[in-house]
């Protein structure tokens, strides 16, 4: 008989995994690696998801590996740019094309004219040459492609050659407008050459498990989860959620029960944990959800109090005062406020150390 997993039991399995339980003393680039990676659609999430994670972390510990190349910034799962370790991106982005090469779909009309064959190779070619933003790389193919849409030709590039951002001395690793560089010439070691499906999927159990093909499927934005769940059956766990969906797991992976306490944690902008499952409500509530995304697509910033979202939060940061704003889904509980200012007011202080003042507060409205 199959084991049943209510969503308060994966809720625990998820945290466990994703370092939220309790924050580890280990390094970043090993911390990025049992998170699978870490969506870093802007610059700051990451630093503040790494924050709320570990022991001690400081801003410099990630700007030191991203100097040292252990640490990438590049497009990967669901076409969205990853905070990966070196060896992870090596390892997994030719894993990635087929599915980056189906999202050129979306320029329909706006790739006429456009043949990938000499696109590709003449984008690497300027990117060899130096590192380049988009907007240069755009300039220039727009001068060997006239008749082709300038930005169906950096969406392109984007997509089939692959490319990582070059880091700088800004605070948070990189200025608003990145230059890009080939990722094998920044590594200094070529890209796997075969797909490796069965082994990135190990890896998302791992890290966001017990979770179905479709969970697998929403995070990575992979077509065939399936198929390589059903390869890899004999050697995982089976359980069922609570709506009789086959979910696998890695046999030894924790699991911990369900009423294990769960601290207040803050979670940044765009944090993978929010995007890694088809059915999120190990995380947020489904009437929740639509909060959870502003229209122009931004996913906002959520708190976890006793591990599931509770609200949205920002900071504001005026006349050396840091203030941390709550925006509660529904009325917090008791005694959540407590756990959640102690857990803001040390947030505050991380992102803005030169603060005279914090404070955290619910917002009105």
């Amino acid at each position: 008989m199959t084991d049943i997993l209510s969503v308060r039991a994966l809720n625990r399995a998820t945290l466990a995994r994703q370092l939220l339980l309790t924050r580890e003393p280990i390094p970043v680039t090993e911390a990025v690696e049992r998170l699978a990676g870490m969506q870093a659609q802007e610059p700051k999430p990451p630093f503040l998801g790494l924050w709320t994670r570990l022991d001690g972390f400081e801003a410099s510990e990630l700007n030191s590996a991203l100097h040292d190349r252990s640490l990438v910034r590049a497009t990967m799962m669901r076409a969205t740019l990853h905070l990966m370790s070196g060896a992870d991106y090596r390892a997994f982005r030719t894993t990635m094309q087929p599915m980056l090469d189906g999202a050129l779909r979306v320029l329909g009309d706006r790739a006429k004219g456009m043949d990938l064959n000499q696109v590709v190779p003449a984008a690497r070619a300027l990117l060899e040459a130096e590192p380049r933003t988009f907007n240069e790389v755009r300039a220039l193919l727009q001068e060997q492609f006239p008749d082709v849409n300038d930005r169906a030709l950096g969406y392109a590039v984007r997509l089939c050659v692959p490319l990582v951002m070059v880091p700088t001395e800004d605070r948070w690793g990189f200025p608003r407008t990145s230059r890009f560089t080939p990722a094998d010439d920044w590594l200094g070691a070529a890209l796997a050459a075969e797909s490796a499906t069965d082994e990135l999927l190990l890896r998302y159990l791992a890290a966001y498990g017990p979770a179905s093909a479709a969970d697998a499927q929403a995070w990575s934005g992979l077509p065939a989860t399936g198929e390589a769940l059903e390869r890899l059956r004999p050697g995982l766990r089976v359980f069922a959620d609570d709506k009789g969906r086959e979910l696998f797991d890695l046999p030894d992976a924790p699991r911990p029960g369900e009423n294990v306490p769960a601290p207040a944690r803050f979670l940044p902008e765009f944090d993978s944990l929010v995007l890694a499952h088809a059915d999120r409500r190990r995380i947020i509530a489904d009437a929740h959800r639509p909060s959870l995304t502003t229209k122009n697509l931004r996913v906002r910033a959520v708190f976890l109090w006793d591990g599931f979202a509770h609200g949205v939060w920002e900071t504001e940061y005026k006349r050396k005062v840091a203030t941390l704003r709550l925006r509660p889904f529904e009325p917090l509980p008791q005694g959540a406020m407590e756990e959640l200012t102690t857990e803001g007011e040390s947030l505050l202080r991380f992102i803005e150390p030169d603060a005279k003042e914090t404070v955290v507060t619910v917002a009105d409205g």
